[in-house]
């Protein structure tokens, strides 16, 4: 099947050892969470630089990318969408400096940002669940290969 949407997004940790979210509300869906990024434009000069991007629209926040932890394919309209996710450790944020379109269009729902102990992650409805379930079962070594060394 054809890949036709890539995304870039940051398993973003602050320097409290909490994972920076994007809580999504929705009528009539449940709240869930999910992790700050988005799409790959053909100007990005690669998915970091995609994923910077994506962190300054979404969250108005700064930060040093790591390494790529994973990714997380799915059935997509008309082939597939890859996800690559990677460790990111926050330097900044200011959500007055956010400038997606997810802010300016109601209709789209809340977007309200949310940091999450990591020892209280598995009592969210993290999107995609397979990044959850990773993070649950790596977070000693997702802490380790954070660009900013926490031990």
């Amino acid at each position: 099947m054809p890949i036709v949407r890539r995304s870039a997004r940051a398993v973003l940790i602050d320097r409290e050892l909490r994972l920076v979210t994007i809580k999504r509300t929705k009528a009539g869906v449940a709240p869930y969470w999910t992790t700050p990024g988005g799409g790959i434009e053909p100007g990005d000069v690669s998915r970091e630089a995609a994923l910077e991007r994506e962190l300054l629209e979404e969250l108005g926040a700064k930060a040093v990318i790591g390494q790529q932890l994973t990714l997380v394919t799915s059935v997509a309209e008309g082939g597939q969408s890859v996800q690559y996710f990677f460790a990111a450790s926050l330097i900044t944020l200011d959500e007055s400096l956010r400038t997606g379109d997810e802010h300016t269009d109601v209709h789209r729902g809340g977007y309200e940002v949310e940091r999450i102990p990591l020892e209280r992650l598995g009592e969210y409805d993290l999107k995609p669940t397979v990044v959850r379930d990773f993070l649950l079962e790596n977070r000693s070594a997702v802490l380790v290969d954070l660009p900013f060394g926490i031990n």
